[in-house]
């Protein structure tokens, strides 16, 4: 069973669609890259998905065991969040208020999650480090390790290393890689690196003026082109 499913789905603003008639399946384990031109409508869907916009029309399905409150989600940062006057260790413990309910303090439980998480992205030693002070590699990390305190079923990535310089994006990629691959963690990122998206991905989405989801080999097979290609997709 998919632990997740878009059916005959239609994504938009004010009743506009962006995209439409989309279907595809994700299940556990997968590591889906989103691809597409800008404006294609890629972060449109991961809010949608994610229930912070609706659907125009067509369904979004849980299942599996992962619910909706289970997806841990990485956002694209803006200018004032990379400046939030925060701990390290606060920000990532903000990640389990979706476990807390009304409860006004975090358990033991959560706390371990925390430094599990703060562990796997090798941040520990900046659990006291002011958010601010830091570089935009850890400032990802932090925010990756958050995402893991919200899941250990589903991470939705929008643009995980944007803005980093080619070694710590390197290092991020493997980060990603890894709890995909070794903590079995389901990765549905969007990227503009397509050659990054056909080094790790194990399926596709490719959306805008061609809609294609699949395998990564039922890709290259259908865009031969697509690896000769690289970098930013087009």
């Amino acid at each position: 069973m998919a632990q997740l499913t878009c059916q005959k789905l239609c994504i938009g603003y004010d009743g506009k669609p962006v995209l439409q008639d989309l279907d595809f399946e994700v299940f556990a384990g997968d590591y889906l890259c989103i691809v597409g031109e800008n404006g294609s409508g890629k972060s449109t869907l991961m809010k949608t998905i994610l229930g912070l916009q609706m659907p125009i029309s067509g369904r979004i399905l849980t299942g599996d065991g992962l619910r909706k409150n289970e997806i841990g989600y990485l956002p694209q940062q803006t200018v004032v969040q990379k400046d939030f006057p925060a701990s390290v260790r606060e920000i990532i413990l903000s990640g389990c208020q979706g476990r807390c309910g009304s409860r006004p303090f975090y358990s033991k439980e959560e706390k371990k999650l925390a430094a599990d998480a703060m562990e796997k992205m090798q941040i520990t030693p900046l659990a006291k480090r002011c958010y601010r002070t830091l570089s935009g590699g850890q400032q990802q990390r932090v925010l990756l390790s958050r995402a893991l305190c919200a899941t250990q079923k589903m991470l939705l990535l929008d643009e995980p290393v944007s803005g980093l310089d080619p070694k710590v994006t390197a290092e991020m990629y493997a980060l990603i890689h890894r709890l995909n691959d070794e903590d079995g963690i389901t990765v549905v990122m969007i990227s503009h690196d397509l050659s990054a998206a056909l080094q790790y991905a194990s399926h596709i989405l490719h959306i805008g003026d061609t809609v294609f989801f699949g395998t990564k080999a039922a890709y290259l097979n259908e865009f031969p082109q697509a690896w000769q290609k690289g970098g930013e997709v087009k």
